[in-house]
C-alpha cells in the first residue's frame, strides 16, 4: 500500500509538471510515512511543503493541487489535507482484506519483487587456523539472514565465504603437524588437530622455543608460496580439517553455508602479482619504506597526510589489501555480480573506504557495480567489554552454543516437566539456537550489545522464545479448528484490531525491502515482534472459534493463518526454526 501510494504521488507530480505548475527538471524524493494515529488516515506525505519553493505556492494550495491530479485508486478510501499542507491517505478496508487475500494465497506473500540483480554476500570468514569464536557470531548470521532475505526477494545470491587460509602462520602449523606425523604415525597430529587452539598454541611454543623448528617453518611457506605439491598437500589436509570445525558451528547454528561457498584468500594468490603490476602500469603505485602503497587523497590522516593501501611489503608479501582487490574484480569481472556485501566488523571500516575507491579508479570493477560494508558492532559481556571466558580467553562458539542448549533444555522442562525426554531435547535445541541468534539478529547491527543468557532466553520482550511460543498459539487455534472448511472463505475487517492486524501484515514488504536495501535484520524482528503483539490484541478483543457467526469465524481464522505464515517466513528468513508446540 506505502508503494501504490508512493506511484500516485509521483503521477501527480508528473501532472503537475506537465501544467508548468512545477518546473518540469524538479526533482522530488517523494516521501510516505505511516501515521502514528489512525484518525490522520493510513499515510501522510509532505510532498506538498518540499514543492512551496518551486511552485512559488503556499503549501495548502500546492496540496490541494497534488489531490485534485491523483489518479483514481480502489485502495484508497479518501485524501485529506491537514496542518500547514500535510496530506492524508485513508486506504480502504477492502482494497486492504484484498491485498491480505493475495498474500495468503502467495508464495512471496504478496510481495511485489523488484527486478532481480546478482548479489555476492562475504560474510563469515573464519580463520582456519583457529576455531571459530564469539567473534565470528555476527557476521555469520547477520549476512545469511540478509542472504536469505535477498533470495526471497528473487534475486541470485552468491555466498563468498572468504576464509584465512593462506599467510606466514602456515608454515608454523605445517611444521608441527609434519613433526607430530614424523613422530607417531600421523595419529597424534590427528588427535591434537581435533582442537584447533591447542594444536595452534603448541606450534606457537615450537615456533619460539627452537630455532631450528622456525626455520623449517620459514621454508615451508616459502615452498608453500611457490606451489609446492608436498606442502600444498599438508596444507589441504590441515584446511579440511579447519573447514570440518566451521560446518559443524554452521550445522548447529542452521546457517546455509557450504563447502562449495568457500572462497578464501589463497583462491586469489596466482592474481596478486598480476594486480600489483596493473597498479603499476597506471601509475598509482608509490613506494613507502621499502613498500609499494597508494596515496589517495580521499583519506587521510590527523596530522592531513594521505593514508597508505599497503599493496606489498618491502619483504615482497602481499596483504588483505592485495587479496581483497583480486577478490573484488573476480566478483565484478567473473562473478557479473552487480551488488556485493561485506558483513565485516566496523573496525574495518577505513580499510573497505580506501579499498572500494582504489578498485574503482584502477577501473578494476565495473562502474555500476555496488560495494558495500555491512558494518557490525561488538559482542560483548555484562562489563560492556568484548565477551570474553572467566579466565579472560575467547570464548569458543561452540561452547557458547552447548550451554545455550544446557540452559534452554532447563528452561523447556520446567515449563514441560511431564514432557518425553526426546521432544524436551529438540526443542531445548530449537529454543537455545534460536535465542542466541535472535538476541543478536534483533539489535542494530552498527551497535555493540550485551549479551546475557538470562535476557535471551527470556519469554517477555523482544525474544526468540517469546516469537516462538506466540507462533505455537496461533498454530493452536488451528488445532482445534480441523474441521472448519475455509475454501471459499475471505477475509473482511470490521473490528478495529482487525484492522490492526491486517494493517500490520501489510507492511511485511516494506520491512523486508529494508533488509535487503540496507541489510539490517534487526528490522524484521521488530516487525514481527509487534506483529505478534497485534495478534495477542486481535485474539483478545476478536473470539475467533467462538465468533458471532460462521463467516466471521472464517474470516478470523484466515486473518490468524496469514499471521502464522507470515511469522514463520519471517523467522525463516531470520534463520530460525519454528515449533508446533512448546
Amino acid at each position: 500500500m506505502k508503494s501504490h501510494t508512493q506511484s500516485l504521488l509521483a503521477e501527480s507530480l508528473n501532472a503537475l509538471k506537465q501544467q508548468g505548475v512545477v518546473p518540469a527538471d524538479f526533482e522530488a524524493r517523494i516521501q510516505v510515512d505511516r501515521t502514528k494515529d489512525k484518525s490522520h488516515g493510513d499515510f501522510a506525505t509532505n510532498l506538498a511543503m518540499m514543492l512551496t519553493k518551486a511552485a512559488r505556492k503556499n503549501p495548502r494550495e500546492i496540496a490541494q493541487l497534488i489531490i485534485d491530479n491523483l489518479p483514481e485508486s480502489s485502495h484508497v478510501e479518501k485524501v485529506e489535507i491537514a496542518g500547514p499542507g500535510f496530506i492524508n491517505f485513508f486506504i480502504d478496508d477492502n482494497a486492504l482484506a484484498n491485498q491480505l487475500m493475495d498474500a495468503l494465497n502467495s508464495d512471496h506473500l504478496g510481495l511485489t519483487l523488484p527486478e532481480s540483480q546478482t548479489v555476492v554476500v562475504d560474510y563469515s570468514s573464519p580463520n582456519l587456523a583457529k576455531e571459530m569464536h564469539v567473534g565470528h557470531l555476527r557476521s555469520t548470521i547477520i549476512g545469511d539472514s540478509v542472504a536469505r532475505s535477498l533470495e526471497f526477494m528473487g534475486h541470485k545470491v552468491i555466498r563468498q565465504n572468504h576464509v584465512g587460509d593462506w599467510g606466514t602462520q602456515f608454515g608454523m602449523l605445517l611444521a608441527y603437524m609434519e613433526e607430530l606425523r614424523a613422530a607417531a604415525n600421523g595419529e597424534q597430529a590427528q588427535m591434537e588437530l581435533s582442537d584447533l587452539e591447542n594444536f595452534y598454541r603448541a606450534a606457537k611454543v615450537r615456533f619460539d622455543e627452537s630455532e631450528d623448528f622456525a626455520n623449517r617453518a620459514r621454508k615451508l611457506v616459502v615452498a608453500l608460496q611457490s606451489g609446492d605439491e608436498y606442502c600444498n598437500k599438508l596444507w589441504r589436509e590441515f584446511n579440511d580439517i579447519s573447514l570440518s570445525h566451521c560446518h559443524e558451528i554452521y550445522e548447529r547454528l542452521g546457517v546455509s553455508l557450504t563447502r562449495a561457498d568457500v572462497r578464501g584468500e589463497s583462491s586469489y594468490n596466482a592474481d596478486l602479482e598480476q594486480v600489483v603490476a596493473d597498479l603499476d602500469t597506471q601509475g598509482l603505485l608509490s613506494e613507502s619504506n621499502g613498500a609499494k602503497v597508494v596515496f589517495q587523497q580521499e583519506f587521510k590522516n590527523k596530522e592531513g597526510e594521505p593514508l597508505p593501501v599497503i599493496i606489498q611489503k618491502a619483504d615482497g608479501g602481499y596483504l588483505y589489501a592485495t587479496s581483497d582487490m583480486a577478490a573484488m574484480r573476480y566478483r565484478s569481472n567473473v562473478l557479473k555480480a552487480d551488488r556485493a556485501l561485506y558483513f565485516v566488523d566496523l573496525r574495518q571500516a577505513l580499510h573497505f573506504q580506501q579499498v572500494f575507491k582504489l578498485a574503482k579508479t584502477a577501473n578494476f570493477v565495473r562502474e555500476e557495480m555496488s560495494f558495500e560494508h555491512m558494518g557490525f558492532g561488538t559482542m560483548n559481556g555484562a562489563d560492556g567489554r568484548p565477551f570474553k571466558t572467566r579466565s579472560g580467553g575467547v570464548v569458543k562458539l561452540i561452547d557458547l552454543l552447548k550451554e545455550a542448549d544446557i540452559r534452554a533444555l532447563d528452561l523447556v522442562r520446567s515449563k514441560n516437566p511431564d514432557m518425553d525426554e526426546a521432544e524436551l531435547t529438540e526443542i531445548a535445541r530449537v529454543v537455545g539456537i534460536a535465542s542466541v541468534k535472535y538476541a543478536d539478529l534483533s539489535k542494530n547491527r552498527t551497535s555493540d550489545y550485551i549479551f546475557s543468557f538470562e535476557q535471551m532466553l527470556s519469554f517477555e520482550g523482544n525474544t526468540a522464545p517469546y516469537l516462538l511460543y506466540a507462533y505455537t498459539r496461533v498454530v493452536g487455534i488451528f488445532n482445534r479448528a480441523q474441521d472448519v472448511d475455509l475454501s471459499g472463505a475471505t477475509i473482511v475487517l470490521e473490528h478495529e484490531r482487525e484492522k490492526d492486524l491486517g494493517t500490520k501484515l501489510a507492511q511485511f514488504g516494506e520491512v523486508m525491502n529494508r533488509v535487503v536495501n540496507k541489510g539490517q535484520p534487526h528490522a524484521l524482528c521488530a516487525y514481527l515482534f509487534e506483529l505478534a503483539g497485534a495478534f495477542s490484541s486481535f485474539y483478545e478483543a476478536c473470539p475467533v472459534l467462538a465468533a458471532d457467526n460462521e463467516a466471521q469465524k472464517k474470516s478470523r481464522l484466515l486473518l490468524a493463518k496469514l499471521t502464522a505464515k507470515t511469522l514463520k517466513q519471517g523467522l525463516n528468513l531470520l534463520g530460525l526454526d519454528t515449533l508446533e508446540r512448546m
